[in-house]
């Protein structure tokens, strides 16, 4: 009984994170291996439990969602979940030691474009033309991404979409809060029907991630964007070093 009060707990914790900043199944994710599910099955039972917590926030955030200038929205959909669909095939078949070495970097990298994206972008801007193209490819990436790990897969986003120019912090987090449920929906459908989901745990998960994704994003339209951005920036770079951590000691 202890286990599924943690997993309740831990569901609320990262339901609200998803909504403010993303990185919601790292916690996710070793508290259902602690509960016993074996790693494979955890990373799945995750993706499965914060899903709807995703669609609750982006439901919330409703009114900030925009899409970039002069690129399709639907476009950025169907690419998101092409990607994700490559993503969760490549957990079920093959194996995930080698991407996992790499993921830490992957969230440098993110944690750095998010903090200096601004800049970095202005500059970038004046020695290429970042046109559609680029940024249709790099949603489709970070789709595989989603399905395929999912962790801390918002603060990606949210560093990519910043460092090709969208500056405003609230419709960036509307936006994570869709696209990341977007990325994960196929990987969820595939996941289930490969019998990859613990469901006793992950619906203990699900109902907690949904009441954390819903007031979570309730409370994050209230906060000033300015001190919003400078949080992000912060959890970033603590669940980046907390992954060089888990994985290199």
């Amino acid at each position: 009984m202890e286990n599924y009060v943690l997993l309740f707990f831990i569901g609320l914790i990262a339901g609200a994170i998803n909504a403010a900043a993303g990185g919601g199944s790292f916690i996710t994710f070793p508290a259902l291996i602690y509960a016993g599910v074996p790693p494979i099955q955890a990373n799945a039972s995750s993706t499965v439990a914060l899903f709807p917590g995703s669609l609750a926030s982006a439901w919330k955030f409703r009114d900030y969602i925009r899409p970039f200038p002069h690129i399709s929205i639907t476009a950025m959909i169907i690419l998101t979940l092409t990607g994700g669909c490559a993503g969760g095939l490549l957990l079920l078949y093959t194996p995930s030691t080698g991407f996992n070495m790499i993921v830490p970097w992957l969230l440098l990298t993110g944690s750095l474009a998010f903090a200096f994206g601004s800049t970095a972008g202005n500059w970038l801007r004046k020695k290429i033309n970042i046109g559609p193209g680029l940024i249709l490819g790099a949603q489709f990436l970070l789709g595989i991404y989603g399905g395929y790990f999912g962790g801390a897969v918002g603060i990606m986003m949210m560093a990519v979409w910043a460092l090709f120019g969208l500056s405003d912090i609230k419709v960036i987090n509307a936006n994570k809060t869709l696209f990341t449920g977007i990325a994960n929906a196929v990987a969820v459908v595939l996941f289930i029907s490969a019998g990859k989901v613990y469901w006793p745990e992950t619906c203990t998960m699900m109902a907690a991630t949904i009441l954390g994704g819903y007031f979570g994003a309730h409370f994050t339209k209230k906060l000033d964007p300015i001190k919003l951005r400078k949080g992000i920036v912060i959890f970033n770079f603590i669940i980046t070093g907390i992954f060089f951590i888990k994985t290199y000691l």
